[in-house]
């Protein structure tokens, strides 16, 4: 989880419960971080995670129409087996 050091450049403060703050920091022992890698570096990634998920995508109505038109379509073999290779993988978070 360690990225490589820079100077950080502003102070991030918040407040947090005693069991809360164990938790990270058992966490952060974990994978040979201290409380705050960890904290930025799990804050981070949320913080992608999240503006990824919520990006525009613009595109002009030729594109737009053929990207309608494909995923309106039946998928193809390979789109099908690749679904199929999706649904049926372990899932790392389930023990079943």
């Amino acid at each position: 989880m360690t990225e490589p050091t820079t100077t950080a450049e502003v102070n991030i403060h918040l407040r947090a419960r005693a069991q809360d703050r164990a938790i990270i920091d058992q966490a952060a022992e974990m994978v040979g971080a201290n409380r705050s890698q960890f904290m930025l570096a799990s804050a981070l990634k949320e913080a992608k995670n999240i503006l990824l998920d919520q990006s525009t995508i613009y595109a002009d109505a030729r594109t737009f129409h053929k990207v309608m038109e494909w995923m309106d379509a039946a998928a193809t073999p390979a789109e099908t087996d690749g679904m199929k290779r999706i649904l049926e993988a372990k899932l790392p978070w389930r023990s079943d």
